[in-house]
C-alpha cells in the first residue's frame, strides 16, 4: 500500500507555531514514529505553502497511489481549484486537520474539500494522521 501525506501552508512550522492549538513535536518527528510502526504501508510525504505545488502533487500521484491523507492547512476553507484536482483523480482522499475546526474561527468552519474528499479527521492532533492510515488499511 502506498499512501502519500500532503501538507500544506505553515505545516512546515509544526512544533514552533501556535503549540497550544498545534502542540510541539515537529511533523519530520511524528512522520519518523508513523514509518516505524506501519512498515507495511510506503509512507511518501510532501508540504508546501504553494497551493499550485499540492496541485500538481496531486496530479502526480492521484492515479497511482492506494491513498492521499490531506491536510490543506487555510486552503481547505479558500481553495475551489485543490477541490477540482481531488475531483479529478481516482484516488481516494482523506482531509485532516490537527486541531478541531469546528471549535475555532467562524471561517474555518467552511471546508470546501469535505464533499470531495472520502472522509474528514479533525480534532485528534497528529493522531489525526494516523487514524487517516488506518481508515485506508
Amino acid at each position: 500500500m502506498k499512501i502519500l501525506i500532503l501538507n500544506g501552508p505553515n505545516l512546515n512550522l509544526l512544533g514552533i507555531r501556535e503549540k497550544n492549538i498545534y502542540g510541539e513535536t515537529s511533523f519530520e518527528d511524528y512522520l519518523s514514529g508513523l514509518r516505524d510502526f506501519y512498515t507495511m504501508v510506503e509512507i511518501e510525504y510532501y508540504q508546501s505553502n504553494v497551493e499550485g505545488e499540492l496541485i500538481n502533487k496531486i496530479h502526480e500521484v492521484g492515479f497511482s497511489y492506494d491513498g492521499i491523507i490531506l491536510n490543506a492547512g487555510a486552503y481547505t476553507h479558500t481553495s475551489i481549484a485543490l477541490a477540482d484536482a481531488i475531483s479529478a483523480v481516482p484516488c481516494p482522499v482523506i482531509e485532516v486537520h490537527i486541531s478541531n475546526t469546528a471549535k475555532r474561527e467562524a471561517f474555518r468552519h467552511v471546508s470546501f474539500l469535505t464533499p470531495v474528499c472520502r472522509g474528514v479527521i479533525a480534532g485528534f492532533g497528529l493522531k489525526s494522521y494516523e487514524l487517516a492510515l488506518q481508515a485506508f488499511m
